[in-house]
């Protein structure tokens, strides 16, 4: 396990530079592809959505396009289910799960709710199994609108016509065991700041906003995930990841304040989904099975509130 003092980059108590950034980057080696990964896969979806590039991400010698899809028979009178998932590049079942859900299981919504899904939204760090974007920024502390990731721009921008009409928003995510060995300790000594460890829980759980709590479209969705895989318990303090367990498989943080994804649009119901695919209890497909059931039980609650 790495900590702030032992992490390779950077000297203890000091916050990065540019010769430290340069460092990091070096070091991100790319793992995988997102032209053949994730790009042919939306092709295919081409025939029952339209395929929207809402942006494109120059980084040094990579260059990536940016997509979302929409219903195809988009109706102004239905109500707005938007899905992003690969906010966070290396949590992967939020990618695989947001085109499977596409594949899979959109269709039975059509005629009843227009769907909006970006299913990759960090391709850089897709590829290189990492948190951040090029510049060590988290895509998910930077959804504001004067914020430095251009991924969480792209993405602003692409949402901002349909402000206060978007009814729900998914946002799908994982727990790893790499946030423990890797990212907090690299953020801590980003920051210059001291790491303290912390305990990764085995299992499915969702965020909340607390300042629009709606616990019964949490529980719906923690129900529906509970059939494909197990619901992670708190820690002896009652606690996942630091936060107080308010309900079976829920914490909650103030969106807005994090400047995270899900606070983008002002849809009434939002939540974050977390998988953990580090457990012996899971698989790749149970992970990605996981967030397809997770956004089908959000979109079925919605719907019945209308």
């Amino acid at each position: 396990m790495m900590t702030a003092a032992t992490y390779p980059i950077g000297l203890p108590g000091t916050p990065w530079g540019e010769a430290e950034l340069d460092t990091w980057r070096q070091h991100r080696i790319r793992l995988r592809n997102y032209a053949e990964d994730v790009v042919p896969r939306i092709d295919a979806l081409s025939a029952q959505f339209d395929v929207v590039t809402y942006g494109e991400l120059n980084y040094s010698d990579d260059s990536y396009r940016l997509f979302a899809l929409r219903s195809r028979d988009w109706n102004p009178t239905l109500p707005v289910a938007l899905v992003t998932g690969g906010v966070h590049g290396y949590e992967t079942s939020g990618v695989t799960g947001a085109l499977a859900f596409l594949e899979t299981q959109a269709a039975k919504y059509a005629g009843r709710v227009n769907l909006i899904v970006a299913p990759c939204v960090s391709p850089w760090g897709y590829e290189r199994v990492n948190r951040w974007n090029y510049d060590a920024l988290d895509p998910n502390r930077n959804f504001r609108a004067d914020g430095p990731a251009p991924e969480s721009a792209a993405l602003i921008q692409l949402l901002s016509p349909l402000h206060g009409q978007v009814l729900m928003h998914i946002d799908l995510h994982e727990t790893t065991d790499s946030d423990e060995s890797e990212f907090r300790p690299a953020l801590a000594a980003r920051d210059g700041k001291d790491y303290e460890p912390g305990e990764i829980p085995d299992g499915f759980y969702l965020v909340d906003d607390s300042d629009n709590p709606q616990p019964e479209f949490q529980q719906a969705i923690v129900t529906a995930v509970e059939a494909v895989t197990h619901i992670a318990p708190p820690d002896a303090h009652g606690n996942i990841i630091g936060s107080p367990l308010v309900a079976h498989g829920v914490i909650e943080y103030p969106v807005a304040k994090y400047a995270m994804c899900t606070g983008i649009t002002g849809a009434p119901y939002t939540t974050t989904t977390e998988v953990y695919p580090d457990s012996p209890r899971a698989s790749p497909k149970e992970c990605s099975d996981a967030q397809v059931a997770a956004v089908c039980a959000a979109i079925d609650y919605v719907l019945t509130q209308i």
